[in-house]
């Protein structure tokens, strides 16, 4: 990897040296970037993604092994594949054909980190696109989820009975809670951070909007996050929110929150038990927003797009998710040799030192 960053980076720039701490420092604009020439950046990490080449999580260990290597062709080296509010028994399902995948990974494949189970523990009154079968936690299933050692984050919603044991025990368990499909308040909010949620699930979608009188989930992520995801597709988000949250959480990481549609013709797909329809770059069940076809090669060009610098992109779309799951991760000598190398888009892609795109 050395000497793919000299060959690239002869006066060694800071994109060549860049390695991620805890708040990720120093990554501020530094003027205009050059991006038509040849730069080798980490690998895209991608913490909330449930499909894209027409598979998803759901269908098992081949769904799975599909949508690892559609996003390794998009930049992806290493994902948490997300399920949808599901029966238990699916979910069990899906989380032991994971468990094989990263027991067993195939060549061509993103690294897979593990699971982001996206409920089932959210608000029957925040589903968005979510299958209905929002429930409270109850210690048998919480027990059962976890038992495949596959969990990495679980989406929450804090105001469900239950959460006063339910979040503290995830935590304790290493697991990442996040808050979102949720009717939560400002101050049921503050609790769950109190109580160990550590993040907040695509920042603005799926909660109250933020009010002045009744900030909610919106008003103390803004006020109070350390680490937040957001879909930066131009869709869910309005590119002056997703700036505005970059100034004021440190740890703001973007997702794809992709679904098979991703990378698709127009037309129908499954997500979960639902179907849904691709229309452009957007796909809908009804009139709602229902994830995205978003590829992190396309994150990146809509920041930057948004008026982000290329450190800034970086940051938000590789570094810092690393960072939120304390994962090594960067050009420094020593990590694992996850690459990308982008010249006004993406040119090749490198796992583990090996160039598996381009």
């Amino acid at each position: 990897m050395e000497l793919l960053a000299n060959a690239f980076f002869p006066e060694g720039p800071a994109l060549a040296r860049l390695r991620f701490s805890e708040r990720v420092e120093g990554l501020e604009p530094r003027g205009p970037v050059d991006l038509e020439a040849p730069w080798a950046l980490p690998g895209f990490v991608d913490l909330h993604v449930h499909g894209g080449g027409g598979r998803e999580v759901m269908e098992g260990e081949e769904g799975i092994r599909a949508l690892l290597a559609f996003h390794l062709r998009h930049g992806t080296t290493a994902l948490l594949a997300t399920t949808v509010t599901a029966p238990l028994e699916d979910l069990l399902r899906v989380l032991e054909a994971a468990r094989r995948v990263m027991a067993r990974p195939g060549p061509g494949e993103a690294r897979l980190l593990g699971v982001h189970l996206e409920g089932p523990f959210i608000s029957p009154r925040r589903l968005g696109a979510q299958p209905p079968f929002a429930r409270p936690p109850t210690l048998e299933e919480l027990e059962a989820l976890l038992a495949s050692q596959a969990v990495r984050a679980v989406t929450l919603a804090p105001e469900l009975p239950g959460m006063d044991w339910a979040i503290p025990l995830l935590r304790e368990r290493g697991v990442r809670v996040q808050i979102g499909h949720t009717e939560a308040g400002y101050e049921e909010t503050l609790k769950a951070l109190e109580r160990g949620a550590s993040g907040f699930t695509h920042l603005f979608n799926a909660m109250p909007p933020l009010h002045h009188r009744a900030p909610g989930v919106v008003g103390a992520a803004l006020e109070r996050g350390r680490w937040a995801e957001v879909i930066p597709d131009g869709l869910h988000v309005h590119p002056s929110l997703l700036r505005l949250a970059h100034r004021l959480i440190p740890g703001l990481y973007a997702v794809t929150d992709a679904v098979a549609a991703a990378g698709m013709p127009d037309g129908v797909y499954p997500l979960g038990a639902h179907r849904v329809e691709k229309r452009g770059e957007g796909v809908w069940l009804g009139e709602g927003l229902a994830g995205s076809t978003l590829t992190m090669d396309r994150a990146l060009e809509r920041l930057l797009e948004f008026g982000f610098s290329l450190e800034e992109a970086v940051a938000l779309t590789g570094l810092r998710p690393a960072a939120y799951l304390g994962l090594e991760h960067g050009l420094e000598p020593g990590l694992p040799a996850d690459l990308v190398l982008w010249q006004g888009g993406l040119v090749e892609v490198y796992l583990g030192g090996r160039k598996v795109v381009g």
